[in-house]
């Protein structure tokens, strides 16, 4: 990062740490592109003012019974925006969802292998992303990918993008759609130079109002003081949604909610939202190398010789020595590399 010369480099930078598992140094990254001191205009202190907490979930399922298609945004260094994804997929499927859209995949054979590999595409090679398509597939939705052709950029890629939305639907009709996409192709309403959206154009032209989801408004920042009012008056563990009193929601004038994530707490250096529903799993000290930095990474069972892509990952050095794993339930490969990634161990485990 501190090499690279490009004006994006701590966008790219923020996400490559991302992928193994350094979530704090991804947002301390991701802020030297610059933080501004967060000021709470006169219109949102007055919506803080008059608001009461609702829990994001539980209104996103409620809504979604009503809705054929709902979109969600991520920021693409945050896993916690996957995370929060991943947690609403079994109420959706119950509720009718049997596709989910990933603009980030590029795999045509990922619902007959039933997993994500590092072929699969860029974004995907995160774990949490991993997770999130695992899930999925053991669910039973169906993946499709909407990513417009190379090359196409702005207006003409969020017209592509909806096409193929369009013409997936089309060809699909047995069952309600799920978007996962990054950032401003969520958006209904005109945005500059797009003229509208990859929503705002999948939504005329097929003249459905798809419930649409906005992650990445209030970005959790590596200082808490530079947070945004919204997430530092609230002790909240979970997403929730802020509701006027007057009936209506937090929206950002650009879709239907705002989701407002917790600042991030952390156990064994792990992000809590890794945490909720795992067990705990501490690599023995005699498997670590002495003295020098190790990956560990932790694979489903017979996953990391097809390039799976682990369900959790931590990078453990002297002094970020923590070596706790956490793992759903099931059977795992380890997997422990030295700095130069040469295999020091591999075994067997299982999380019961």
């Amino acid at each position: 990062i501190e090499k690279d010369s490009v004006a994006w480099r701590f966008q790219t930078g923020a996400t490559e740490l991302s992928f193994s598992g350094h979530i704090h140094e991804t947002l301390e990254v991701w802020d030297k592109n610059g933080v501004r001191k967060p000021k709470l205009s006169a219109d949102d202190s007055s919506f803080l003012t008059h608001s009461s907490i609702i829990i994001a979930k539980d209104y996103i399922i409620e809504q979604s019974i009503q809705s054929e298609i709902v979109i969600i945004n991520e920021a693409h260094h945050l896993p916690y925006h996957r995370t929060f994804t991943r947690s609403l997929l079994a109420d959706l499927f119950e509720n009718g969802y049997r596709y989910l859209g990933l603009e980030a995949l590029f795999d045509s054979t990922i619902n007959e292998r039933k997993f994500a590999t590092l072929s699969s595409g860029y974004y995907t090679k995160e774990p949490e992303f991993g997770n999130l398509i695992h899930e999925a597939l053991t669910l039973g939705f169906t993946l499709f990918s909407y990513e417009a052709s190379v090359g196409k950029n702005g207006k003409e890629r969020e017209i592509e993008q909806a096409d193929n939305i369009q013409q997936f639907i089309s060809n699909n009709p047995n069952g309600k759609v799920l978007i996962h996409c990054g950032y401003a192709h969520a958006y209904e309403h005109e945005y500059p130079s797009w003229g509208k959206a990859m929503a705002g154009r999948l939504k005329d032209n097929m003249k459905i109002d798809p419930f649409t989801i906005e992650q990445t408004v209030f970005l959790e920042k590596s200082n808490p003081e530079n947070n945004h009012r919204f997430i530092q008056q609230n002790n909240l563990s979970v997403p929730f949604l802020l509701l006027h009193e007057n009936g209506s929601f937090y929206t950002g004038k650009n879709t239907d909610i705002v989701v407002i994530h917790p600042k991030t707490t952390y156990s064994d250096g792990r992000p809590y939202y890794l945490i909720k529903h795992r067990e705990k799993y501490i690599v023995p000290n005699e498997k670590l190398p002495k003295n020098s930095s190790s990956l560990i990474l932790a694979y489903r069972e017979n996953e990391y010789e097809k390039e799976g892509i682990p369900t959790d990952i931590i990078e453990v050095t002297e002094t970020k020595n923590s070596a706790a794993l956490f793992l759903p339930k099931g059977k795992y490969t380890i997997i422990i590399k030295d700095a130069n990634y040469n295999i020091l161990e591999r075994y067997n485990i299982e999380i019961e």
